[in-house]
Formats: C-alpha cells, sequence, structure tokens
C-alpha cells in the first residue's frame, strides 16, 4: 500500500501528519518533496540521489521512530532528480517493508500530480480555515484524476470544532479533526511522533483513527 498525503496549500501541517500516520501504519515515510524537504535528513544517500540513479532507495532509508527516506535540500540535487524514477524507488520499498507514505509537495507545482500518480491512496490534509477549501478542493481534482482513491480528509490544527460535514461533503470523503497539539508539531524535529509521545491524548486518537481508514 502507497498513500499519498497531500494538501492544497503549504502550512496546513501535512508533513507533521504524514510523519505521525507513518508511525501509527508502522509504515515508512518518504518525502516527496524534493524542493522543499521538511522530513529529517542524515547522512548518506537520498532521495535525490536515488532519483539521479546513484544509489539504491531501500540504502536511503533511514532508521528511526519512523524510518524515513529523506530528500535532500539542494537546488543542483532537485534538478539532477529525475521523478520518472520515483514510481520504481516507491515500489521497490513497499516491496521490502509492505506500507510506505508519502509527504507530497504541497499546491499544484509540476511535481505534486508525480507521487499522486504513483499512490494507491490518498489523505488530504486541510486547514479548518474557510479559505483553504478552495485549495483541498483542487487537490481533490487532481487525485482524482490520477486515480489516487481518497481515504480521508484530516482537518488539522482544530481549535474550535471547524464544520465537518460540510467539508466532507464538499471533498467527497470522510473528514476527521485532528486537534491542535504542541507535541503533534514538535513530532517531527524532536523524531517523536505523537502516538509514543501521548498515546492517550486525544490527537494520537486522531491520527490512529485516520490509519484505520487506510486500506489493507
Amino acid at each position: 500500500m502507497i498513500l499519498a498525503v497531500a494538501g492544497g496549500k503549504g502550512g496546513v501541517g501535512k508533513t507533521t501528519l504524514a510523519y505521525n500516520v507513518a508511525a501509527a501504519l508502522d509504515a515508512v515515510v518518504v518525502d516527496a518533496d524534493l524542493g522543499m524537504a521538511d522530513l529529517p535528513g542524515g547522512r548518506g544517500p537520498d532521495l535525490h540521489d536515488v532519483l539521479a540513479g546513484e544509489a539504491d532507495s531501500i540504502e536511503a532509508l533511514r532508521a528511526g521512530p519512523v524510518d524515513i527516506v529523506p530528500c535532500g535540500r539542494t537546488l543542483a540535487g532537485a534538478r539532477a532528480a529525475d521523478l520518472r524514477r520515483l514510481e520504481s524507488a516507491v515500489a521497490a520499498i513497499e516491496r521490502e517493508r509492505g506500507t510506505v507514505v508519502l509527504d507530497c509537495p504541497a499546491g499544484r507545482r509540476a511535481d505534486a500530480g508525480v507521487p499522486l500518480a504513483v499512490a494507491d491512496a490518498c489523505l488530504l490534509v486541510v486547514s479548518p480555515r474557510a479559505f483553504a477549501l478552495a485549495d483541498a478542493i483542487r487537490t481533490r481534482a487532481l487525485a482524482r484524476e490520477l486515480d489516487a482513491g481518497l481515504v480521508g480528509c484530516a482537518v488539522n490544527r482544530v481549535t474550535e470544532e471547524p464544520p465537518t460535514d460540510a467539508i466532507a461533503d464538499a471533498i467527497g470523503a470522510p473528514a476527521s479533526v485532528v486537534p491542535a497539539d504542541p507535541r503533534v508539531g514538535r513530532s517531527v524535529a524532536e523524531e517523536r511522533p505523537v502516538v509514543d509521545a501521548a498515546p492517550d491524548s486525544a490527537a494520537a486518537e486522531a491520527v490512529r483513527e485516520l490509519a484505520r481508514r487506510v486500506p489493507g
């Protein structure tokens, strides 16, 4: 199973949810944002190297509380990366590890559609602010064009109860609320997913609910 975590715009917490959902699924998370990587890096090859044909995707796996395939942060690396290699690279990780979560680029940049095309399913991340919904709907349309089935929509960083029914109707998939929790915000930098750091919290239960929507 390959799950793409996508968002209509930047700043909605897409990367933190990709990381935390991967933890709940015991999956590998791949930083597929070639130009603006956010997941922790490290020594050794990264996704830039894999897509440039200079490394194997299994070599790029970085073990941790959540296993990661990081992405490089250089413009030269992004330019050398050939997105046509992404499908085979991710398929190799899927064969080795089972479930892969792709942290997609935000918005409708030229490279945003490729991870969606590779994925079996998609999880949309939206802000509770009304203006952000239009961006998510456009991303949903792109996912539909690319045959990435939508498993749900995460309304992220919620402080007041949003109109989840209206959001679900607009997106065409169940909407789940992820409450604002600083432990989620710190989880990537600290490499401590909320399901481990605060397993009894509302945020951890919301992450597990999202994970339960993923087939297989």
